[in-house]
């Protein structure tokens, strides 16, 4: 990606989609060019905390609601250290955010934080290209970056896909941090960040949970070497078949019986750990309003999701793994892809979306009080 300091609002900027279709519309955020997976997001609110998930790497993000940063950028919000999305494209920015918490408008943090966008462009026609024609590479270039059609077309082509791509430890924490629990200590984690949110340690924490954040690249004695009372596996970027070290390392923690969650990419990592495939959705799921029935209770939930990947698991069946039976325990109710895995001779469980849920909605948060009590169980 290259930047340079944003001119006029009515800079051109082109969006080139590798199947060859192009948006043209006008530069929103820095200007140069910008290359990654084209992907929409059904939210009609959170955009903050969308642009600094880690899930979000080496994607370009269309957001399908039409008016963008309303309510600015506040100093509260942000869900890691930086923007991770590698490309933002809106409809309609608002010309001035309105908000008793912003500090600045979400073009300034874009310019900021070097984030290559787009606006002025249909992103209803886009939604629907993507919907029928599938998540691709995109390339978004403005000002001196643009250049004739077919050149820029060229290089969309020869930038990485998502498929194959292992992104976990370019996200991740270098160095392991403690996020102390609020209130009496009850528990120890140790959670493997794969790309994790800000708002999950937390959660953990709000429960009396003193959370060790270790790095991607932690082994099995790296994770007891913290004597947790139960492991977590965060969610994060890329492929679930490129992940050979996250799944050596949580099947040891399932052959030592120690109670165990995951979300998102620590969903497909544990269905990989019990001998599941995983596979590439055709534009994945996205958003804050995402219907799943947890199949345990019968119970509908709203959920937010940013994934594009899925296991490849039996719905109607109980399946024999090396570490006990196992079985579907949550699915979407819009596909039926498996959106959350259980075993039943063990403590261990996992879900394929994001139930700290910043920003929102909330219909997923028991899953931590499920956690604990699992924790609960494992020390009596």
């Amino acid at each position: 990606m290259t930047t340079s300091t944003r001119g006029a609002d009515k800079t051109p900027a082109v969006l080139v989609l590798e199947d060859g279709r192009i948006f043209r519309g006008r530069a929103y955020g820095a200007h140069g060019e910008t290359f990654g997976e084209a992907v929409f997001s059904t939210g009609m609110t959170g955009y903050q905390e969308t642009l600094t998930d880690p899930s979000y790497h080496r994607q370009v993000v269309v957001m399908t609601a039409p008016h963008v940063g309303n309510t600015g950028v506040n100093d509260e919000d942000p869900e890691s250290s930086r923007i991770w999305v590698s490309g933002y494209v809106v409809r309609d920015p608002a010309r001035v955010p309105s908000n008793w918490r912003s500090r600045r408008s979400l073009d300034e943090e874009l310019v900021h934080q070097g984030v290559v966008g787009i606006c002025g462009v249909d992103t209803r026609a886009l939604t629907r290209h993507l919907r029928e024609r599938g998540a691709m590479r995109v390339g978004i270039f403005s000002g001196n970056a643009i250049a004739d059609d077919g050149t820029l077309l060229a290089k969309v082509r020869q930038a990485p896909e998502m498929e194959g791509a292992n992104l976990s430890a370019e996200v991740a924490t270098k160095e392991t941090y403690v996020v102390p629990a609020i209130g009496e200590k009850k528990f120890t984690v140790a959670a493997v960040d794969l790309g994790i949110k800000g708002m999950t340690p937390h959660r953990m924490a709000e429960r009396g949970i003193e959370v060790h954040v270790l790095p991607a690249t932690a082994t099995v004695e790296d994770v007891y070497a913290v004597n947790p009372d139960g492991v977590f596996f965060s969610n994060g970027p890329g492929d679930p078949a490129t992940a050979e070290h996250a799944v050596s390392v949580m099947q040891g923690v399932l052959a030592r019986k120690t109670p165990l969650f995951g979300i998102c990419f620590g969903n497909q990592i544990l269905g990989r750990a019990l001998g599941f495939g995983t596979y590439k959705l055709k534009y994945g799921h996205r958003g804050i309003n995402q219907p799943v029935q947890d199949r345990t209770t019968g119970k509908v939930e709203i959920t937010a999701h940013n994934h594009g990947f899925a296991v490849d698991a039996p719905l109607d069946k109980v399946s024999e793994t090396a570490y006990g039976r196992a079985e579907v325990s949550h699915v979407c109710l819009n596909d039926n892809v498996v959106e959350g895995l259980q075993l039943l001779d063990q403590p261990a469980f996992s879900v394929q979306y994001h139930p700290e849920a910043a920003a929102g909605p909330h219909d997923a948060a028991y899953l931590f009080d499920r956690f604990t009590a699992l924790m609960e169980a494992d020390r009596a």
